[in-house]
């Protein structure tokens, strides 16, 4: 079984750069999307997924989460069940008769890290929600954040920006990794891939990248996972595809 998860950075922008395309040719069984700053209204998906599920944001043209799977889910979750971080449309969950699938566009911490207090809130309810799941997890995502030195590429020079302060390293730490195992460091403990680039920074063009993109599983998957491919060549987004192949 393939899962891929993918901030698009925009459905509307990369459906007119191949994104149709590179979906048929990974040919997942379950696609999770972020950032599509779309509603439901405005776009069509045409991709022979017949199951479709978007949670979007209030605020038009901002966030937003999508899953298309080959398989009808048992049930649909939108956000996770708390009012005061449930109108950015950041958390989209999919029921199975085995475990959950759960698609998630973490909050930036935000420019100057003005936005990192809400940032913590968010960690803590959103690893609440996830531990009371009761089924294994498959969680995957734009965590917007790099977990150890070898996930940037300039540790020095990054310590403390955005993404890579030491409140939410040990967020993530205390708040899903101590509950879920990050399956890439598990099949590449040492390899050097990113997931995001700069555009500003023309970060893709000179290798200047961060791993904040994620498949997270539960221990009971961990014997399950067959590989991990951060799909780095393919473009369209900022974000390049992460591919779970997993033996369910």
């Amino acid at each position: 079984m393939k899962l891929l998860t993918w901030n698009v950075n925009g459905i509307r922008a990369i459906k007119k750069k191949g994104f149709n395309e590179a979906i048929e040719a990974m040919d997942a069984d379950i696609v999770c999307l972020q950032e599509t700053k779309a509603q439901a209204d405005q776009i069509e998906m045409e991709n022979g997924y017949p199951y479709v599920y978007m949670n979007c944001a209030e605020k038009k043209g901002y966030s937003g989460t999508l899953i298309m799977a080959k398989e009808e889910p048992l049930s649909v979750r939108y956000g996770i069940g708390k009012e005061e971080h449930d109108h950015e449309g950041r958390v989209l969950t999919v029921e199975y008769d085995q475990y959950y699938v759960v698609d998630v566009y973490t909050p930036n911490a935000g420019e100057g890290l003005k936005r990192l207090d809400y940032r913590m809130k968010w960690d803590k309810a959103f690893g609440a929600y996830i531990a009371s799941l009761d089924k294994p997890v498959m969680l995957c995502g734009d965590f917007n954040v790099a977990n150890e030195n070898i996930d940037v590429y300039d540790p020095m020079t990054l310590a403390g920006s955005t993404g890579f302060t030491n409140e939410e390293r040990k967020g993530f730490r205390k708040n899903l990794l101590n509950q879920l195992i990050d399956t890439y460091r598990l099949m590449h403990p040492k390899e050097v891939k990113y997931t995001w680039w700069s555009y500003v920074e023309r970060g893709r063009e000179a290798g200047n990248g961060w791993r904040i993109d994620y498949w997270l599983v539960s221990p009971a998957l961990k014997e399950k996972v067959k590989d991990v491919e951060i799909c780095d060549k393919i473009m369209g987004s900022d974000h390049c595809p992460v591919l779970l192949d997993i033996d369910l």
